[in-house]
């Protein structure tokens, strides 16, 4: 996971650089950069915190973007979270579990859950191309991020079938081992940049970002 992200970023990075007129560089990235700040809302100003897996590879990923940078470039960071779509992951999976009645928040199901629809991510990543004036960090999701409790509450509604069941938080710890802390963090994250920079969402919260993904 590291490999695959931070190298073909290098790479990139470093053509960027040495072209005559460095073009703009649209670098991936996940929402989980922030870490673990409970329901403190996080923009892209804020910091990075704690040493989850998946937090020290997007401060790599992201890093690795420093030779386009450098060379004067317009680079633009998309700290994505979660992309919403009933013909791909998370949400092909997490859909099927639902529809068998097995849904279940995790622990206690109050750490915050950024998404972002498909055709919002497709809208946000078009938008920031073609505006040549803006660069730097950009969070990639929903403006109103849910709880796991309330994405729980609003999928089940949203394919009819019930989600009682719970996944304990230490269950999940011994299950998933190193990334038990990805399932159990809270990242209450604000597209913050994204709205200073003038796109509209069209998928607001949760209940507008599912309803799009599974129609």
């Amino acid at each position: 996971m590291l490999e695959s992200r931070v190298a073909t970023t290098d790479v990139l990075a470093r053509a960027i650089a040495k072209a005559e007129r460095p073009p703009a560089f649209l670098a991936g990235n996940g929402i989980g950069w922030y870490g673990d700040h409970g329901a403190q809302p996080l923009t892209e100003e804020s910091d990075s915190v704690g040493d989850t897996f998946l937090t020290n590879v997007t401060r790599e990923w992201q890093a690795a973007t420093a030779p386009a940078k450098e060379a004067g470039a317009r680079v633009c960071v998309l700290r994505t979270a979660p992309v919403m779509d009933r013909s791909s992951s998370p949400l092909k999976e997490l859909r099927r579990v639902f529809q068998l009645g097995l849904g279940a928040k995790v622990g206690n199901g109050e750490q915050y859950f950024p998404i972002i629809s498909l055709r919002d991510w497709v809208g946000a990543a078009s938008y920031l191309a073609e505006s040549r004036d803006v660069s730097g960090e950009f969070n990639l999701c929903c403006p109103e991020t849910p709880t796991n409790a309330e994405f729980t509450k609003t999928l089940a509604e949203a394919v009819g079938r019930p989600a009682f069941l719970v996944a304990p938080a230490a269950v999940l710890k011994l299950a998933a081992g190193r990334m038990a802390p990805e399932l159990l963090g809270s990242v209450n994250a604000r597209p913050a940049a994204l709205e200073r920079a003038g796109y509209d969402f069209e998928d607001v919260d949760v209940r507008e970002v599912l309803s799009a993904a599974l129609a």
